[in-house]
């Protein structure tokens, strides 16, 4: 039995999502490849290698797939898609592009955000924005999945995989004019231990300078809720909840976010959350391990001074 992996990466870096994705295939058991796609990317190849499990890292590496466009990455993994059983990413932006694509040319259904491993064919994933969990069962001979990055724990870097560089070239039409990037010097935001959101409570995006003031006391990424986003606050590369980012991490702190079923979709995993709100009812008190009924607009200042 064999799995395959697609790496996560931005041609420079391996993300952490990518050795999640490997704790969820170690879960099946069988022999696992990482895929690594890109150009000029030896580094994170080298980085794959070292992911414990992990005997084989397959390495395409070519201009054309600089920008890894779903159209693209698709083509190479329905042509190797013989060899394996499974194939899994993360459930990133990247994965929820391209895997779709990859399950519909292969002819079979996806299993999307898969949180667990019950045995070789049936998996539970969250359904109704994570308010139940499903246990589905798959008998398609070739089982396509995304996996939660937050519900599985990274594999150690402690493996000596071999390296197989491969050559392809893409018989996709779709190509690659621009792209625009949020470039910062805080953790990324699916990646970060500690979290600080804020929502439509803010009131307005200058206020997120608040936030980002006590993200750089913590070493954090700042974070959003989709209303605040909506409300043209802030990019929605910054949103987190079922349609923006899934994130876990050590201490998620929600400032004006009232909770929201879709927000909480997004970080209810966390590790521990600490809520600022006004409103006594707030949803988000429901799930928080520490609330603070009081105004952010005083509190903030006097966390920020105090740190």
């Amino acid at each position: 039995m064999a799995i395959l992996v697609l790496a996560e990466h931005d041609n420079d870096t391996l993300k952490a999502e990518t050795a999640k994705t490997v704790a969820a295939a170690k879960a099946i058991g069988g022999e696992t490849h990482v895929l690594v796609i890109g150009h000029q990317c030896d580094k994170v190849a080298s980085t794959a290698q070292t992911l414990s499990g992990v005997t084989k890292v397959l390495f395409v590496d070519s201009a054309e797939y600089q920008a890894q466009l779903a159209e693209n990455l698709s083509n190479v993994l329905v042509d190797i898609a013989a060899d394996y059983e499974y194939i899994l990413a993360a459930a990133s932006t990247t994965g929820k592009d391209v895997l779709p694509r990859v399950a519909a040319l292969l002819d079979v259904a996806q299993l999307s955000e898969v949180v667990e491993v019950i045995s070789s064919d049936t998996f539970v994933r969250p359904v109704y924005a994570g308010n139940a969990l499903a246990t589905v069962q798959s008998h398609d001979d070739k089982k396509v999945m995304t996996v939660r990055g937050s519900a599985f724990d990274a594999v150690a870097n402690d493996g000596s995989a071999e390296l197989m560089t491969l050559s392809y070239s893409t018989a996709a039409t779709t190509e690659f004019v621009s792209q625009e990037l949020t470039v910062s010097e805080r953790p990324e935001l699916a990646s970060a231990g500690v979290i600080v959101s804020g929502g439509r409570g803010m009131g307005n995006g200058e206020n997120f300078v608040m936030l980002e003031q006590l993200a750089d006391k913590l070493g954090a990424a700042v974070g959003a809720s989709r209303a605040a986003v909506d409300a043209g606050f802030v990019p929605n590369d910054m949103q987190v909840g079922q349609t923006g980012k899934i994130v876990a991490p050590d201490l998620y702190i929600a400032v004006g976010i009232s909770g929201a079923i879709q927000h909480l979709a997004g970080m209810k995993d966390s590790k521990i959350i600490v809520a600022i709100n006004k409103d006594p009812e707030a949803p988000i008190f429901q799930v928080a391990d520490y609330g603070l009924e009081a105004d952010l607009f005083k509190v903030l200042p006097e966390l920020i001074e105090s740190l």
